[in-house]
């Protein structure tokens, strides 16, 4: 930020037990860079200290202090167009002078954060400590320190079909190729592994390697002004060479080695990010045959 530089105040948002809390490294899937960030759980409360100082010696009149919560949902389609879903604001202090260092507490108690933090291409979901210095006649002085948010959820009970049923698709092209493929469940929770199985009913074509992909399919907006990307996260090659009919080849997926994050389903109607288990087969001529499913993420 440009603060340090130019704001006649050093304005710094000190989170309690922060020396203490779990951090997670955060990474922009646009810019690359890597933010080192506090995780909160939903219900927890949010607490901490601002501190104020000025520089130079300056006296600066202001119109009040406040602290604010923020949760708020970023689209980057034509523009960035911002929707807060959370907002929470205390007074810190009512107009006045600043002309020493001084220090105000604050607590949001019990905050209820309903979706977990996500940054993506064209979306992000965040939440964030801001404070506001008002100033009658010059523009308000903000500082900003964002949380990360994680959403622990139980595993899904024993009825719940989806959780239990093993699926299967079929890859085919008639009198040519049937694949079967076959993993446990559908739903995983982010350290689970994915079993399976594929079985060659049928092989006539010349096939050079076959591959299984994790893919993260993100939309944001609504149709006909829908924006979709979609991003390869693993790729794990499974077969090399021709198969024959009846061969079987064992699956095991490891998820907790690879950065993936939970089923984000139609947030706040304003984007999705959804995962799919990919099966791509390649022959000698380079064509590509795939099929994929949905699999749920969730994190516990």
């Amino acid at each position: 930020m440009s603060l340090f530089f130019k704001s006649p105040l050093d304005i710094e948002i000190r989170l309690d037990d922060d020396g203490h809390r779990q951090y997670t490294e955060i990474k922009s899937s646009v810019s690359g860079r890597v933010d080192k960030l506090p995780v909160y759980k939903d219900g927890e409360s949010v607490k901490g200290t601002v501190t104020i100082r000025t520089r130079e010696g300056r006296r600066v009149e202001h119109t009040g202090v406040k602290v604010q919560l923020m949760g708020s949902i970023e689209i980057n389609t034509d523009g960035v167009s911002t929707s807060d879903f959370l907002t929470m604001g205390k007074e810190l202090a009512v107009p006045g002078i600043i002309d020493h260092e001084v220090s105000y507490p604050f607590e949001f108690k019990n905050v209820e954060k309903q979706y977990e933090s996500y940054r993506g291409k064209n979306a992000k979901l965040r939440y964030y400590v801001k404070v506001v210095v008002s100033r009658k006649s010059s523009q308000e002085l903000t500082r900003e320190k964002e949380l990360w948010v994680f959403q622990y959820l139980q595993p899904p009970p024993p009825t719940d079909d989806r959780a239990l049923t093993s699926v299967k698709m079929d890859v085919g092209i008639e009198e040519c190729l049937h694949i079967e493929f076959e993993y446990s469940k559908s739903r995983f929770n982010l350290k689970d592994v994915i079993h399976g199985r594929i079985y060659f009913q049928l092989v006539r074509l010349k096939i050079r390697h076959m591959e299984l992909r994790l893919v993260r399919r993100e939309e944001v907006g609504t149709a006909p002004n829908q924006i979709t990307d979609i991003e390869t996260l693993v790729r794990y090659e499974i077969m090399d060479g021709a198969p024959v009919k009846g061969e079987t080849i064992p699956i095991r997926l490891y998820l907790s080695g690879f950065d993936l994050s939970p089923t984000y389903s139609d947030v706040n109607k304003r984007f999705s990010s959804r995962t799919f288990l990919s099966l791509v087969l390649i022959d000698e001529d380079a064509r590509r045959y795939f099929k994929q499913s949905e699999i749920i993420l969730y994190r516990d």
